[in-house]
């Protein structure tokens, strides 16, 4: 069980469990702070899909940035394009730094699989390279809950690494935390099962600047609510 209503199935992480797990990859996040930009500062498929989203959406759109890390350069572009932005992520060490980087936007401290708090609903949603801290098992929820915060029709911006991993440990910038990846078209399956539309994708091969880790192959897709 989960946040009391869990995500289904057998052998799934109790609510204690899940509790420490997320304080834990929190507090790596916290610990990784500014370095994060400092190794990955060439963020192209970011840059497209927040220009994706701005030519589609008016002036004054709320936006939802789920897992928003140090606020750039997603958070910051939506704002400088007129957006009213809601920003959450775990890591209250992320969260400080994002508030100095985009001091416009609004700041929630919260879980990925606890969107349906929120009491707002969103024309749009960005979630770039957050939901892969999750097990394979919690991203449904989490991509219904973001379905959920949507207006009708609302559109949806993902950023993952290409990866066939479910909550597999790594050394991220000195740090250890667990991550999730799909293959593309398995990914695009799990969007699907969502009820999101895939209207545009697009794949990236990006090496980090300042880290050890190897190369990456990154996917981006920009959907909208069906």
């Amino acid at each position: 069980m989960i946040g009391g209503d869990g995500f289904g199935g057998a052998g799934q992480e109790d609510a204690a469990a899940w509790t420490v797990r997320e304080a834990t990859q929190a507090l790596a996040y916290d610990r990784i702070g500014d370095r994060y930009d400092e190794a990955f500062p060439h963020k192209e498929g970011q840059l497209y899909c927040g220009k994706w989203l701005l030519a589609r959406l008016p002036r004054g759109a709320r936006v939802l940035d789920v897992g928003c890390g140090t606020g750039l350069p997603t958070a910051r572009q939506l704002a400088d394009g007129g957006c009213a932005l809601t920003c959450v992520d775990i890591s209250p060490g992320m969260l400080e730094i994002a508030r100095r980087n985009v001091p416009g936007a609004r700041f929630v401290a919260m879980d990925a699989v606890d969107l349906g708090r929120l009491p707002e609903r969103y024309d749009a949603a960005v979630a770039f390279f957050s939901l892969l801290n999750l097990p394979r098992a919690a991203i449904p929820r989490a991509l219904g809950q973001i379905r959920d915060v949507l207006v009708p029709g609302g559109l949806f911006s993902l950023g993952m690494v290409e990866a066939d991993v479910d909550n597999a440990p790594i050394r991220f910038l000195g740090s250890r935390i667990l991550v999730t990846g799909y293959l593309r078209d398995d990914l695009r399956t799990v969007l699907g099962d969502a009820r999101f539309s895939v209207e545009d994708a697009r794949t990236i091969s990006y090496v980090p600047a300042k880290s050890r880790a190897s190369p990456e192959v990154q996917l981006f897709m920009n959907c909208r609510r069906l």
